[in-house]
């Protein structure tokens, strides 16, 4: 009986009641269904994340498709807006040509039509210069019967040269 007072073999004992208790209880059992239970959540989680990833890998080729064709767009946009710009300029530049043609034509109409009033009065001028040089010297040198069969022969041409 010296067995009874040996510290190992109550330890052992108590070893054996403490391993007997957790199997009467089931205990293992708990503990695999708490794993499986456990691995059974991690993998729907796995699952879960590998769909979450496929969803995640699917948008950002989407998007990324969605980007490649709004830079084509855009693309698209800014060779448009250049030809528009450069034919905008080119009708411009057509426009300006045309307008300075206008005005420069409209100048020299102007710069003719000057001329010609000048020359005009140059003549209107000149006439009356003449004329009244003319008469100085009718005057000057025309006496009175001179002048009267001179004004009745005018008077007889008038009619013939009415006609």
């Amino acid at each position: 009986m010296e067995l009874l007072q040996e510290a190992e073999f109550w330890v052992g004992v108590g070893f054996v009641i403490v391993i007997g208790l957790i199997f009467y209880k089931k205990v293992p059992g708990m503990i695999g269904r708490a794993l499986d239970a456990r691995a059974a959540a991690i993998a729907a989680e796995l699952e879960n994340a590998r769909k979450l990833r496929e969803e995640a890998q699917a948008l950002l080729e989407q998007y990324q498709r969605k980007q490649r064709e709004a830079d084509k767009e855009a693309e698209a946009i800014i060779t448009e807006a250049r030809a528009e710009a450069e034919r905008y300029a080119s009708e411009a530049r057509t426009a300006l040509a045309t307008q300075i043609e206008r005005r420069a034509k409209a100048a020299q109409d102007k710069i003719k039509q000057a001329e010609q009033q000048a020359i005009a009065e140059i003549r209107n001028l000149a006439a009356d210069a003449a004329t009244a040089a003319a008469e100085k010297l009718i005057a000057a040198k025309v006496d009175e019967k001179r002048a009267e069969e001179l004004i009745k022969k005018a008077l007889g041409e008038i009619p013939s040269k009415l006609n």
